[in-house]
């Protein structure tokens, strides 16, 4: 049989998820006679846990807070004594009910997927935390794993960023003692700080809906937060890389969890033995959405193009959109690159026949191997 062409395509966000986007082209491929293999990738948000359970692990379910309330039933995937929570199935964008809610969106429904998974007898703890829609520095995970946070009276702090600008005290000795015994691991794909111009208010809350206004009450609520861990816990890491990943959730998980940080798709390409996979690949496709300059820091297309390199696989990108030039392209070891904004000829008909794009764009790989890689 001849080498497969590997199709290690992340998420089309709105249109295809990764399972399907890889399953289009690899169809593709096979329908022109070629041998393909889809593995489809994630870069430690949405889409994590579908990837793992190509890789042994098995999906667990919970009722679990969402992130203004609401229940939802959110999943984890488990292998073994290990456990990889992602926080977009419990504190997600896609969670909410409605509209956004960034001052009171609340991290809550993660600890509960962590206390779940603490049930399960799981103490290697993996935190994903892309694609959160709440901006509280984690404080909603810490509450539901047992922390009690108070303003200078006393009195509970209710759920969201905003309301963190009145905290005074953090009692953290009253975490679930288990923690004490795990390990925690926070798996991110973004290495801001909390607070600043680069941290999680300023960077990432305009994309979860907040104004400028509630860019700055988050600001204050985050700092404040920030003030009263260091105080319960002797060390400030508000600073630390990944801190701001998931609006602060990366800040709790360091700072009050004894987290180890690692990017997020370095993590997955290695649960999923993409390494092995491409020892015997022909050629290898990448691929998201939109394929542009945020692709090159550390998502998992870009990664798996680096490992491809490193076994002198051929590389090629499929995506939605394709926003780099054909020198950064040829910098990351792509030899040809598909648009199916570009073969659609506009964005409704992309989205709309994407399926049958990438099918018909598989049907032109078998060739592209047979020239040796070039385009």
């Amino acid at each position: 049989m001849n080498a497969p062409i590997l199709v290690c395509l992340d998420k089309f966000r709105g249109c295809l998820t990764a399972e399907e986007a890889s399953a289009a082209v690899a169809l593709g491929v096979i329908a022109a006679g070629g041998h393909a293999v889809a593995m489809p990738v994630a870069d430690g948000g949405e889409g994590t846990l579908a990837a793992l359970t190509g890789a042994g692990y098995r999906l667990l379910h919970a009722d679990v807070r969402g992130p203004t309330g609401r229940p939802v039933r959110a999943g984890f995937a488990v292998r073994g004594t290990r456990a990889v929570i992602e926080m977009a199935q419990a504190s997600g964008l896609d969670a909410l009910p409605g509209r956004p809610a960034p001052l009171v969106a609340d991290s809550h429904g993660t600890g509960e997927l962590i206390r779940a998974a603490l049930d399960h007898g799981c103490l290697d703890l993996v935190l994903a935390v892309g694609g959160s829609a709440t901006t509280d520095g984690g404080a909603g995970l810490l509450r539901a794993l047992g922390a009690r946070i108070t303003d200078a009276h006393g009195v509970p702090v209710g759920p969201g960023g905003a309301a963190l600008t009145t905290a005074a005290h953090i009692d953290l000795s009253t975490l679930d003692f288990r923690l004490r015994l795990a390990r925690v691991t926070l798996v991110s794909d973004v290495d801001n700080p909390l607070l600043g111009p680069a941290g999680a208010a300023a960077v990432f809350a305009p994309q979860k809906g907040a104004s400028p206004r509630d860019v700055e009450v988050l600001e204050r609520g985050l700092r404040q937060f920030a003030a009263v861990v260091a105080a319960a816990t002797g060390r400030d890491l508000s600073s630390a890389a990944g801190a701001g990943a998931a609006g602060g959730t990366g800040f709790a998980a360091l700072a009050a969890l004894g987290a180890q940080r690692v990017p997020g798709a370095s993590f997955v390409l290695g649960e999923l033995g993409v390494e092995e996979a491409l020892r015997g690949a022909s050629l290898v496709v990448v691929g998201e959405g939109r394929f542009d300059e945020q692709s090159l820091r550390g998502k998992a297309p870009v990664g798996v193009a680096a490992a491809a390199r490193h076994h002198g696989v051929p590389v090629v990108v499929v995506a939605g959109e394709v926003r780099l030039s054909a020198d950064l392209l040829r910098e990351a070891g792509v030899v040809a690159a598909w648009s199916l904004l570009h073969r659609a000829g506009g964005l409704d008909a992309a989205i709309s026949r994407a399926p049958a794009l990438l099918a018909e764009i598989g049907r032109e790989l078998p060739a592209v191997v047979a020239r040796g890689g070039a385009a």
